[in-house]
């Protein structure tokens, strides 16, 4: 097939390794293990454009023609780095599993030498984006707009600080480029409205901006769409500029749903500068329905602990099918392709160990949460489903709130001879009469994982009162009872 310069650098790049390779940088055959982690840092740094296509982390780079001809030379290391951004609205005051590809496409960016700079949206998300809704965001008053920015930006900072702090080799893997978060508040807040009209505002044009896919969904609509939701793409636009003009940004990144908005940034950009930019978009995470995750859709998996704690991050990723797994490996971790290959092949000959989704959750939970987040939703998941007393006993207050967020709690004192029965209606937990006592002599209550048949049995230190002060009471298959016991 023709090789096109896209093709040619990835070629190019494999030669440095004395690889055989294909279009984008694909081998033919696996490469020896001890030359994998060598060999992925080689072709991350060199090709992070083709790399990355491989990963299908970038789905679409705009305008196609320059950004072939142009991109992978100026990604090449040795070259000057690039800086390039990628925004987060504050709608809510967590970000959720769909901003992670966004954020791990700047990761990568950052990891090949490039500069990148996460802007929230304190201004814009006074307007709402418009792109794929039926209708108007619900307008957010200031004050909760720049307590919801506050936060995003905390968000960021975790990821970007667990990146750097367990993802990252310093020394051996080249240069970490520099991450900068801005709120586009601090420009956008001070431009006077004339200026921006007469500025951005005579720059872009209304055929173009009403021919957007969403623009004429949302105009065919009944609600129809406002003034401040269609100059929602101008603001964006804006943003790209001010990143342009201030910072040296090059690239816009962004959801696939951000398409129209980033051509809006570029058209903007280039009349204004006559600078060369671009606009990455990676793919969008949907649920096994096809809907989009996130706020709107009401299926969001939060990043936030208060909201979807590790445990809860973990067992979302852990249940992936295997139709979804090996993609999600890709996306979603720093795993070298080849590994992931050898993950799947391993996985392909033990189907039952679901050693792939073990692998992407415990990534994905290290990035979110960090190291001590991945021990707690182990620790969460082996007293859940395998019964572990030694993980209960070393479960926090927090964690047990976490894994039975709807468990009643009862704090209680632990009088002499004190027995299963008396517990369990001193919880409420079974019904007064025969019927609770029933309940436990039929096998229907456990103790830390433990079934119990007698009612008469008396509570022991150490059996059925842990060593943290705490037993855990189960009656049925899913209620649960969490009793923390006082002056023991």
């Amino acid at each position: 097939s023709r090789r096109t310069p896209r093709a040619m650098a990835a070629l190019a790049l494999c030669r440095r390794c004395r690889r055989t390779a294909g279009p984008w940088g694909l081998h033919q055959a696996p490469l020896p293990p001890l030359r994998r982690r060598a060999h992925e840092r080689a072709r991350g740094a060199a090709g992070l454009l083709a790399t990355q296509c491989e990963r299908g982390l970038f789905q679409e780079v705009f305008p196609a023609q320059s950004a072939e001809e142009q991109l992978p030379a100026l990604l090449e290391p040795g070259r000057p780095p690039l800086a390039a951004y990628c925004g987060f609205d504050p709608t809510a005051d967590s970000l959720h599993v769909g901003h992670l590809l966004p954020v791990m496409a700047l990761l990568h960016f950052q990891r090949a030498g490039h500069d990148v700079i996460a802007v929230v949206g304190g201004a814009t998300a006074r307007l709402g984006d418009p792109s794929g809704r039926e209708r108007a965001r619900e307008a957010l008053p200031v004050g909760r707009v720049r307590a919801q920015a506050r936060a995003l930006r905390a968000g960021l900072e975790r990821l970007f600080g667990n990146h750097r702090e367990l993802f990252w080799e310093p020394g051996t893997s080249g240069r970490l480029g520099r991450a900068a978060l801005l709120d586009n508040s601090c420009w956008l807040g001070r431009e006077p409205l004339l200026r921006f009209l007469g500025g951005a505002g005579g720059r872009l044009r209304m055929g173009t901006l009403l021919s957007r896919q969403s623009c004429q969904a949302r105009l065919r609509s009944a609600e129809g769409m406002s003034l401040a939701e269609f100059l929602y793409p101008a603001l964006q636009a804006y943003d790209f500029l001010h990143l342009h003009r201030h910072h040296g940004c090059r690239i816009q990144l962004g959801g696939h749903d951000q398409m129209g908005n980033i051509m809006s940034g570029y058209e903007l950009v280039t009349k204004t500068t006559g600078a060369d930019v671009f606009g990455i978009t990676v793919p969008l995470i949907t649920s096994t329905t096809g809907d989009k995750l996130g706020k709107t859709a009401g299926n969001a998996v939060w990043l936030n602990r208060d909201k979807t704690s590790p445990f809860e991050l973990y067992q979302f990723f852990v249940r992936q099918q295997d139709n979804v797994v090996e993609k999600y490996l890709k996306l979603f971790t720093f795993i070298p392709l080849e590994e992931i290959a050898y993950i799947m092949e391993i996985h392909a000959k033990e189907p039952e160990k679901w050693g792939p989704q073990k692998r992407l959750a415990a990534e994905v939970t290290k990035l979110v949460h960090g190291r001590e987040g991945l021990e707690s939703a182990k620790r969460c998941t082996k007293a859940l489903y395998y019964s572990s007393v030694e993980a209960l006993e070393e479960m926090s207050d927090q964690e047990l709130q976490e894994l039975f967020r709807q468990a009643p709690s009862a704090e209680l004192l632990l009088e002499p001879g004190m027995t299963v029965l008396d517990l369990c209606r001193k919880t409420n937990a079974i019904p007064d009469g025969p019927s609770g006592y029933r309940k436990i002599t039929d096998g229907g209550v456990s103790i830390n994982g433990s079934r119990i048949t007698s009612p008469e049995t008396v509570l022991i230190l150490g059996q059925h009162i842990l060593k943290n002060g705490v037993s855990l009471l189960r009656v049925g298959k899913k209620n649960y009872y969490i009793i923390k016991w006082l002056q023991l």
